[in-house]
């Protein structure tokens, strides 16, 4: 076999689960050269929630926060979370806009591209992983991982030989929830291999403890890359650590080639970003503690942030665990989505209006858009009787590809945002989050003599460890 390759995480997917996405460019940025030696195989460090959370929390631009990285990472692939047709945000958008915002990201420094559905309808993908190809990017096209009677090894091995069919540079088996257990771990990566004659990339997280053996017996299988992140910022919620791995693998077939002494120095670094974020209550020890009722309700740790918070505003923390058991009743009715982004926040928002207002007495509208097929098509077959309490007849489900109905939008946005957009980026920030954007756009434009974010800050009270990465939906109770 052959060394396994590391994709580290501490600049985007680990203090993402953990700090909800809060470490700014200068929390980062006195590092990178080092890290860029280390020899990863890429570092993951910007979609997914960054580029909400810069606009909406850090007052960073998050196109710039990319071209900082490629110029201080030049020697190491960047890489990227990218949620197929809904971009970096919570609804499909038309085929002309995923194409800009690829063409942009790769163009501006990405080299790596990981492109997922939470539905796992490979419909979803298609114009990403066109787009990638065309601008020349690399596809790690994604499985989101979960367990229900539909999603079995085999279910997984077919979707990885399609993902390849359409033209994937590798394959990423995304373990959001930390449910991929060691042996079963083992038995896909060695099934995986067979099947596709491209890398295997595996992603989990240590949310319920298993993740540092889960990536040992996929490493042993023949996985080519995994998913780690820098021990300061590792672990519960987040991924195993970088170190542990490395040094568990020296001097083995595997052996991953990276300098511990390096890796040691790096970690120094955030260390220190760890400890000062934890004094001003943004991390929260709470997320990197074990969570075995995760296997139980297969919800991801940055949903259970989620969920509290909302029966905290409702007044019925009471309630938590009512909800947790009302989560895989949801998820069943609504034909077994895999819990990741957006419909993690979905279900779960569904299960407190069940436990709190009565069983399916209310559907919010994203409810009723997944029942209606507005993300795509469900993986298992919907409880009838919810969809009609939904209001939804058969024939109004969408059984097309739901971008079809979407009309191009791309030079609806440019007229639209004309006025106030300084860039080509600055569109598609508009264009992705309307009701934030034109507000630190307003800012970054104006006169102003200090940073919106002072570096001495007031202490802040502590922050929902996820609140960037859920879906932002509010209800009155």
């Amino acid at each position: 076999m052959a060394k396994l390759k590391i994709t580290e995480t501490v600049l985007r997917d680990a203090h993402q689960s953990l700090l909800a996405t809060r470490m700014s460019m200068d929390d980062m940025r006195p590092i990178l050269s080092e890290m860029d030696k280390i020899g990863f195989y890429s570092a993951e460090c910007w979609g997914g929630a960054t580029f909400d959370s810069c606009i909406r929390f850090l007052d960073e631009d998050p196109w710039e926060r990319l071209r900082i990285l490629r110029k201080e990472m030049p020697n190491t692939k960047l890489q990227m979370l990218f949620r197929g047709q809904n971009m970096l945000g919570y609804r499909p958008y038309a085929d002309d806009a995923v194409e800009y915002f690829v063409q942009k990201s790769v163009a501006n420094g990405i080299d790596v591209i990981r492109i997922f559905d939470a539905l796992n309808d490979v419909r979803n993908l298609e114009q990403a992983i066109k787009s990638t190809r065309k601008y020349g990017g690399e596809v790690e096209a994604t499985m989101s991982y979960t367990v229900s009677p539909i999603h079995n090894e085999d279910y997984f091995v077919k979707l990885a030989k399609t993902l390849e069919d359409m033209g994937a540079s590798a394959i990423c088996v995304k373990d959001m929830a930390n449910l991929l257990l060691p042996m079963d771990a083992y038995s896909l990566i060695k099934r995986l291999k067979e099947t596709v004659s491209i890398p295997i990339h595996l992603h989990t997280h240590n949310t319920t403890g298993t993740g540092d053996m889960v990536n040992l017996m996929a490493a042993m299988a023949g996985v080519d890359i995994v998913d780690t992140a820098l021990s300061p910022l590792a672990n519960g919620t987040s991924q195993p650590a970088t170190e542990s791995l490395v040094a568990t693998l020296r001097g083995t077939v595997r052996d991953t080639g990276l300098d511990q002494s390096k890796l040691s120095e790096a970690a120094a670094h955030f260390r220190k970003v760890a400890a000062r974020l934890q004094n001003e209550g943004i991390l929260d020890p709470k997320v990197l503690r074990v969570d075995t009722n995760t296997l139980l309700y297969q919800v991801p740790g940055g949903m259970l942030s989620n969920l509290i918070s909302q029966l905290k505003q409702a007044g019925k923390e009471d309630k938590y665990y009512d909800v947790l058991a009302e989560i895989p009743r949801v998820r069943k009715d609504f034909g077994y989505p895999p819990l990741v982004t957006p419909t993690s926040q979905i279900v779960g928002t569904q299960a407190v209006m069940n436990v709190i207002v009565g069983k399916y007495k209310t559907f919010p509208k994203e409810s009723k858009g997944l029942l209606r097929g507005e993300y795509g098509a469900l993986p298992g077959e919907v409880n009838p009787e919810v969809r009609a309490l939904a209001g939804i007849d058969p024939e109004e489900v969408i059984t097309c590809r739901p971008a079809d109905n979407i009309a191009p939008e791309l030079e609806t946005y440019k007229e639209q945002f004309k006025d106030i957009a300084k860039s080509e980026e600055d569109v598609l920030s508009l264009a992705l989050f309307p009701q934030v954007a034109p507000k630190f756009l307003a800012w970054r434009d104006g006169p102003h003599e200090t940073p919106a974010q002072p570096a001495e800050a007031p202490k802040a009270p502590p922050a929902d460890p996820n609140a960037v990465r859920e879906l932002y939906v509010e209800y009155k109770f």
